[in-house]
């Protein structure tokens, strides 16, 4: 995968379909997004910021439990494939590189309720 490119799960009851399910995360720069293995429920995240920090710069906070994921990815700045930290709340979503600091964050911008592949790269809701 490119840097900056990668994807991992988490299992957890969905929020829509209320099924325990896997929880499929994909992340790319353009945006990120989590999406139900079950329903193919969506939440879509869209970039706000990135920038070097120091762990603990972006406190996540959230309505409901904050997802603490460690996937390993390349990043886009050191090119290094390490560990990130990745914290996924219900309006906002964060990647941080361990090795250089290079942080995304990400804001929620759109969800929306539709079975499409896992597969495929991304599932576009924009009708184009």
């Amino acid at each position: 995968m490119k840097p900056g490119v990668y994807s991992t799960k988490y299992r957890i009851d969905c929020y829509h379909c209320r099924a325990d399910a896997d929880q499929m995360i994909k992340v790319v720069p353009q945006q990120a997004q989590v999406i139900c293995s079950n329903c193919g429920a969506t939440r879509i995240f869209i970039p706000k910021m990135a920038e070097i920090s120091k762990k603990g710069d972006y406190t996540p906070i959230s309505c409901y439990d904050v997802w603490r994921l460690e996937p390993v990815a390349g990043c886009r700045n050191c090119g290094v494939e390490g560990v990130h930290d990745l914290y996924v709340g219900c309006n906002h979503f964060t990647s941080r590189c361990r090795n250089c600091g290079y942080t995304n964050f990400y804001k929620f911008n759109l969800q929306y309720i539709d079975k499409c592949s896992i597969e495929e790269d991304f599932c576009d809701p924009v009708v184009r």
